[in-house]
C-alpha cells in the first residue's frame, strides 16, 4: 500500500497547464453567475478538464517503466580541465512524450541548475552531454537522476528516479597531458606554443654509420669507412638519452593561493605531470619529490611504462600545508635520492625578495651538483591593479604597491641568474608550455 501512494503520490507532479485549466474553470463559473446563457458550460468544462486530468494520469501511469535513463562517465575526471558527461534516455511509451532531466552532481560544483528539456517520440532515444570542470583533486560523488515525463495533454508530469549513484576520482589534468603527448610523438608541440630550438652542436651518443647526403654537416665525415666503401660516409649522432628529469613540487603554504578556481599547487601538479609525459616521450627518465615543512613522496627516476601512473597516483593524494619549506631537508633528501647530475625543476613560489633570501643559499648548494630551474608564479592580480589608471590618491597608494611587487618578482629573476641558477617567472595558465619550452631548450643546448 505504501509503494503504491509513493508511486502515485510523491512522483505525481501538477503542471502550470492544469492549474490554467482550472483558473479558467473557476473565472466560467463566475461569469455564469452575471451571464445565465452560459448554462452548463462551466461545468462541461471542469468535468472535461478532470476527465482528461485522469486520462492523463493512466497514459503516464499503466507501463510501471516508461522510460530508461543512464549516465555515461568517465572512469576518472580531470582536474582543472572540462569533462564530458552524457545522460542516455529512451522512450518506452507508445505516444511522444517531453522529458525534463535533472542530473545530481556532486556538491563541490555547488551548481542546482544541470537540466535538460527534450522531446522524445514513441521509441526514441538521445544522449544529452554536459561538461563539468572540477578545480579539486579527490572524489567527487554523483547522485540520482531524475527524470520528469509529460505526456501530450500536459496536466501532469511523472517523476521517474533513477538510482545511479557513483563516485569519480579527480585526477591531475591527464587530458592536459595526453594532448601534449600527442603533440611530442608527432613532433608539432609547437602547435600549442612550444618553441622550435635552434640545435646547438651535437651530443656525442654516436648512433649509426649512413651514406652522405646533400646537407649532411661535412665535419662528421668518416674517412675510414669512406675509404673502405668508395663513397662518403658520415657519422650519425642522435639526442642523448635517459638523462634524470625531477619535478621538485613544493607544498607550503605559498602554494595555496587560488587562480581561477585552482591552487599554485594544482597547477604546478599538472605541469609536473605533463613535463614528466614528455620527458619520458623524449627518453629521459622522470622522478618526483615532494617537500613541506616535512618530506614527502619520493619516486625516483625511472623510464619504465608504468613511471607515468605511477606519478600520477602520488600526485593524486598531495595537498597543501600550513607551514614554510624546510629548505635544509630539501637540500640532503635531493643529496641523498640523485646520483647522478640532473636537471630539477623546483615549482614553488616567492612574493618578495625577503623570501628568497631565506631559501636562496640552499638552492646554491642544489645549483651546484645539479642543474636547478626554478619555477615560480606572476601575480596576475597585481598585475592588473598596476596596470589600471589611478583616479584617487587611494588609487595611487594601491597602483604603486602593486608596481612595487610585481617589480619585486623581475628582482628575484635577476637575483636567482647571479648566482647561474635558471628561473622560469609564469603566469599559472602559461605554466604549462612555459615549463615545456624549458625543458626542450636546456635539451637542445646539452645542459643535461
Amino acid at each position: 500500500m505504501k509503494s503504491i501512494f509513493n508511486l502515485y503520490y510523491k512522483n505525481l507532479f501538477l503542471t502550470s497547464r492544469l492549474f490554467t485549466g482550472l483558473g479558467c474553470a473557476v473565472v466560467l463559473y463566475l461569469l455564469s453567475f452575471f451571464f445565465p446563457w452560459l448554462g452548463d458550460i462551466p461545468s462541461l468544462f471542469f468535468f472535461t478538464l478532470v476527465l482528461l486530468f485522469v486520462i492523463d494520469i493512466w497514459m503516464l501511469y499503466r507501463l510501471p517503466k516508461g522510460i530508461f535513463a543512464r549516465r555515461h562517465a568517465p572512469e576518472r575526471l580531470s582536474n582543472g580541465d572540462d569533462n564530458e558527461i552524457g545522460i542516455y534516455v529512451e522512450n518506452f511509451y507508445p505516444f511522444n512524450i517531453s522529458v525534463g532531466i535533472i542530473d545530481e552532481i556532486p556538491h563541490q560544483f555547488q551548481k542546482r541548475d544541470v537540466w535538460f528539456k527534450t522531446g522524445l517520440i514513441s521509441r526514441q532515444h538521445k544522449l544529452l552531454n554536459y561538461q563539468l570542470r572540477p578545480t579539486r583533486r579527490g572524489e567527487y560523488e554523483f547522485g540520482a537522476i531524475r527524470v520528469y515525463v509529460q505526456s501530450p495533454i500536459g496536466l501532469i508530469n511523472r517523476r521517474y528516479n533513477i538510482e545511479q549513484v557513483e563516485t569519480l576520482p579527480v585526477y591531475p589534468s591527464f587530458l592536459q597531458m595526453r594532448k601534449y603527448e600527442l603533440m611530442a610523438i608527432s613532433n608539432r608541440l609547437n602547435e600549442y606554443g612550444i618553441k622550435k630550438i635552434r640545435r646547438l652542436g651535437n651530443s656525442m651518443e654516436f648512433e649509426q654509420i649512413k651514406n652522405y647526403v646533400a646537407g649532411d654537416d661535412y665535419r662528421t665525415l668518416n674517412w675510414k669507412a669512406s675509404a673502405r666503401r668508395g663513397d662518403l660516409m658520415v657519422n650519425n649522432y642522435t639526442d642523448e638519452k635517459s638523462q634524470h628529469v625531477y619535478c621538485v613540487i613544493d607544498k607550503s603554504r605559498s602554494m595555496k593561493m587560488p587562480f581561477d578556481g585552482l591552487s599554485l599547487l594544482d597547477y604546478a601538479i599538472n605541469a609536473s605531470l605533463v613535463l614528466s609525459s614528455v620527458a619520458l616521450l623524449k627518453e629521459d627518465k622522470a622522478g618526483l619529490i615532494t617537500i613541506s615543512e616535512k618530506k614527502g613522496a619520493i619516486i625516483p627516476a625511472e623510464r619504465r611504462p608504468t613511471q607515468l601512473n605511477k606519478i600520477m597516483e602520488v600526485l593524486y593524494k598531495e595537498k597543501t600545508r600550513y607551514l614554510e619549506t624546510n629548505m635544509e631537508l630539501l637540500y640532503t633528501t635531493i643529496r641523498g635520492t640523485l646520483k647522478q647530475r640532473s636537471l630539477v625543476v623546483f615549482f614553488t613560489n616567492f612574493e618578495s625578495m625577503s623570501a628568497l633570501q631565506r631559501q636562496l643559499p640552499f638552492l646554491k648548494r642544489i645549483a651546484k651538483f645539479h642543474l636547478l630551474v626554478v619555477v615560480f608564479f606572476e601575480n596576475t592580480e597585481l598585475k592588473k591593479l598596476s596596470e589600471q589608471p589611478a583616479e584617487n590618491v587611494e588609487g595611487i597608494y594601491i597602483k604603486t604597491v602593486a608596481e612595487k611587487f610585481a617589480y619585486e618578482k623581475k628582482l628575484i629573476v635577476k637575483e636567482l641568474a647571479r648566482y647561474g641558477i635558471q628561473s622560469i617567472l609564469s603566469t599559472p595558465q602559461n605554466l604549462t608550455v612555459n615549463t615545456i619550452n624549458r625543458y626542450l631548450e636546456l635539451k637542445a643546448r646539452q645542459k643535461i
